[in-house]
């Protein structure tokens, strides 16, 4: 049995809520108000989120193997698009995943690298200097596509030259890019600096150092330390017996190195090639 007391029914209610001066703590980590969004996790929730996305059970509705193809085919042309963090995401996994078949494609001599300098979730997975990985992307991009057309179809055929120009050409050329920058950095004349010197500004300066025909900077003096060349202004322009170093300055393109190469020479050999010769030119600049 329940008593109620009469003067329990007739009490006024409490106070009124007053702000003390102190604001209440954040709901969520990292002081998010409101609804926190499924991209505000962090990066390793995330990333288990998208990995949980594949396919757990066999045996529903099709092969497990297909509908993982499906799913990888999902993450690369649609979910990677929503923002920046699920771009990270699903770059990691489906770098990962297609890193090996990449690497079988690598032609001897070539070597490959096309994995930023962090391969953790982090924002160096998006703006990275290594130039081999839009190269990768890219084949991963025609990968997953020609995966999803075997599986729907047995009357779809692998066309052999699908991708004869990603490993004949863009990938011993990003490569041979991504060693000159390495070597060039050891030697001193190639700079890696987004923030420090300006690159347009620089590149031209070497351009007018260069085109004075006096092997003197404007100064007329003879420079015993030239300043490098950044890295960003830098690309390759390749074949199988010569390569050259282009150096582009204000929307204009000029090839300042050129060497020649055997078929079965290295890209290592290669590219210090360029940057003794690259050496040499800033030298006479």
């Amino acid at each position: 049995m329940v008593i109620v007391e009469e003067k329990c029914m007739q009490s006024v209610p409490p106070p009124p809520y007053a702000p003390n001066g102190t604001a209440p703590p954040p709901p969520f980590p990292g002081g998010h108000r409101g609804a926190i969004k499924l991209s505000d996790l962090a990066p390793h929730l995330l990333l288990k989120i998208v990995y949980m996305m594949f396919p757990q059970t066999p045996g529903i509705n099709e092969g497990k193997i297909e509908r993982q193809r499906k799913t990888l085919c999902w993450l690369s042309t649609h979910l990677r698009l929503v923002n920046r963090s699920f771009y990270i995401a699903c770059a990691h996994v489906l770098r990962s995943t297609y890193l090996p078949a990449y690497n079988s494609m690598i032609r001897p001599p070539y070597s490959s690298d096309p994995f930023p300098f962090s391969s953790s979730t982090s924002t160096s997975s998006v703006e990275t200097l290594q130039r081999e990985t839009k190269v990768l992307d890219l084949f991963i991009a025609l990968k997953v596509h020609e995966d999803v057309m075997l599986d729907d179809s047995s009357l779809h055929l692998e066309r052999e030259d699908s991708f004869k120009d990603l490993f004949d050409l863009m990938q011993p050329r990003s490569r041979l890019e991504d060693l000159v920058r390495h070597y060039g950095v050891r030697e001193g004349v190639v700079h890696t600096n987004q923030t420090g010197v300006n690159a347009s500004s620089s590149s031209s300066s070497i351009f007018r150092g260069n085109n004075s025909g006096t092997g003197s900077m404007s100064t007329g003096k003879q420079t015993s330390d030239p300043a490098p060349v950044p890295f960003s202004s830098l690309s390759i322009s390749f074949s199988p017996r010569r390569v050259g170093l282009v150096l582009t300055a204000s929307g204009r393109k000029r090839t300042i190195v050129d060497v020649a190469r055997t078929r079965d020479e290295k890209l290592e050999v290669t590219a210090k090639k360029l940057a003794r010769q690259l050496k040499a030119w800033l030298s006479d600049c």
